[in-house]
């Protein structure tokens, strides 16, 4: 399996909050992702210059707003499968992949609670 992408992600209830916050930072809005997915809604890109990233991604699922480790990988089921093995399990139910037409992804936690959300981008 191989790492394609590793930057963290904010799930939240108030994306434009949010949004115009890391504008001021600085950053700069690069790709926006329509695809409803179950529990989002849509996920905005966000850069600053050309070293960091955050993805800010639309959700009614939780009371507050939820932050994560994203992984892009190229074998989602094996990352799936590695992160099982290392005692995390998947937040939306055993076996549980979000599919859209860009992505497969599942949303992990590990066992002392720090999560990701692994993904692997349909080609």
């Amino acid at each position: 399996m191989k790492i394609t992408g590793f930057n963290p992600s904010v799930l939240t209830s108030k994306p434009e909050e949010l949004i115009r916050m890391f504008e001021e930072l600085g950053f700069e809005k690069s790709h926006h992702d329509d695809a409803e997915a179950g529990i989002v809604s849509g996920s905005v890109r966000m850069n600053y210059a050309d070293d960091f990233c955050v993805d800010i991604t639309s959700t009614e699922k939780y009371p507050s707003d939820k932050t994560l480790i994203r992984i892009n990988v190229d074998d989602i089921d094996e990352a799936y499968n590695l992160l099982l093995k290392h005692g995390f399990h998947n937040a939306l139910g055993d076996g549980v992949i979000i599919e859209t037409e860009h992505f497969r992804g599942a949303h992990m936690i590990s066992p002392s609670g720090f999560e990701f959300m692994v993904m692997q981008h349909r080609k």
